[in-house]
């Protein structure tokens, strides 16, 4: 089975060779590394350049925002199954993405979802957040909450059938996205109960109080547009149930760093 994944990235030099680097170390034979610069300013493209063809597709050019960088990608996938790793994210283990095809093959599923670990820029050592999407249902998304979409593995097919990220909404089309594939189309899925993902915070939805405010408010427009109830209420009650994500701890991660 042929994975695609997908990075955009734009003047991000201080992390970039952390998320190739946790691509081009997967033990999965069949992956198409495709990334998208947003004609960075930095030497990003240089060091993107000098991983030569383990990146099988390098675009450098200016987009219209990350979405629109992630579209991009998404014409250019040729994989089974497409995945999408943040230019600040890196993928925690080297067996990920034979992990996601064990998963995939099994099931017969259209895609899955597994877990994330938020850690601090200065100590990537230093779990503050367990992202986790066990017991996640549908139902989630009446209250603005997904998975992580880091963790969101799709076959290439249901992107033909259902189209890619909707660019009208600058912070939250992976949240649109997956609503409508998920919840809308209700195509199926399994969850995989892996640490996929190690995540640096300080991203484009972690940047204080007004980037929250703005980030619901595309959120409450995506579910109207969607046919879903939706109010600010309703969407900002899902913070009460993310305190418990500053507590739990991911077994198998203490485990694994035990072994």
């Amino acid at each position: 089975m042929k994975v695609s994944i997908i990075t955009v990235v734009y003047n991000g030099a201080a992390t970039i060779a952390s998320a190739v680097d946790s691509v081009v170390a997967q033990d999965h034979p069949d992956i198409e590394y495709i990334v998208i610069d947003g004609g960075s300013k930095d030497n990003t493209v240089d060091i993107l350049k000098s991983y030569g063809d383990k990146i099988a597709v390098l675009v450098s050019e200016k987009d219209k925002g990350i979405y629109d960088a992630m579209n991009k990608g998404l014409a250019r996938a040729t994989g089974d199954v497409i995945g999408i790793l943040n230019a600040d994210d890196f993928y925690t283990d080297t067996d990920v993405i034979s992990a996601v095809v064990a998963e995939l093959t099994r099931t017969g599923k259209d895609s899955m979802i597994g877990d994330l670990i938020f850690v601090t820029p200065e100590n990537l050592d230093h779990v503050v957040r367990f992202y986790s999407s066990e017991g996640f249902t549908l139902r989630k998304f009446e209250h603005g909450d997904m998975p992580p979409h880091p963790t969101f593995f799709v076959r290439r097919e249901v992107y033909q059938r259902l189209g890619n990220f909707d660019t009208q909404y600058r912070i939250t089309s992976d949240f649109d996205l997956m609503l409508r594939f998920l919840y809308k189309a209700k195509i199926s899925w399994s969850y995989l109960p892996k640490v996929m993902v190690t995540m640096r915070t300080g991203g484009l939805t972690n940047q204080g109080i007004k980037s929250k405010i703005k980030l619901n408010r595309e959120i409450i427009a995506s579910m109207r547009n969607n046919g879903l109830p939706s109010g600010t209420f309703r969407v900002y009650s899902k913070y009460f149930t993310k305190v418990f994500q500053l507590l739990r701890r991911p077994k198998s991660l203490r485990k694994q760093r035990k072994d």
